[in-house]
């Protein structure tokens, strides 16, 4: 299992990183999204089933997770990862990422739509720190 370097657990934390899919074209989609690092030890999102990320990460899981620290932007951690994607039809982990944001997904999503929880399976994880050279 790869594990995220310990100089960078901070960032893990953070508000919010930017998800890379691969769209229908080919070409690469990205979005700003909120995120959690789990009990479990993993990189976790709350999606929409009817957004594009979710249709992407269904037909190529294969995604970068990349998060800015925004006090010191030449430091970086880029998780690159393998999507899985599991219904959350009780918004049970949707609600555990609104109680970090202090927001209700479900007053997000229109009725009759529903969420997944995606786990990402992290295959490389680059972490960037140019000011410690």
């Amino acid at each position: 299992m790869i594990t995220f370097p310990e100089t960078h657990h901070d960032l893990l934390q953070t508000d919010v990183a930017m998800l890379a899919t691969v769209g229908r074209n080919g070409y690469p989609q990205v979005t700003a999204l909120w995120f959690l690092f789990d009990d479990d030890g993993m990189l976790k999102i709350s999606l929409n089933t009817t957004r594009q990320k979710t249709k992407n990460l269904q037909a190529h899981p294969e995604c970068t997770l990349f998060i800015l620290d925004r006090a010191n932007p030449i430091r970086t951690l880029e998780v690159r990862a393998r999507a899985e994607l599991t219904p959350d039809p009780d918004y049970v982990f949707a609600d555990k990422v609104g109680s970090k944001y202090g927001a209700d997904l479900r007053k997000m999503d229109r009725p009759g739509e529903s969420r997944v929880v995606v786990t990402l399976h992290p295959v490389q994880v680059n972490a960037l720190d140019l000011s410690r050279r």
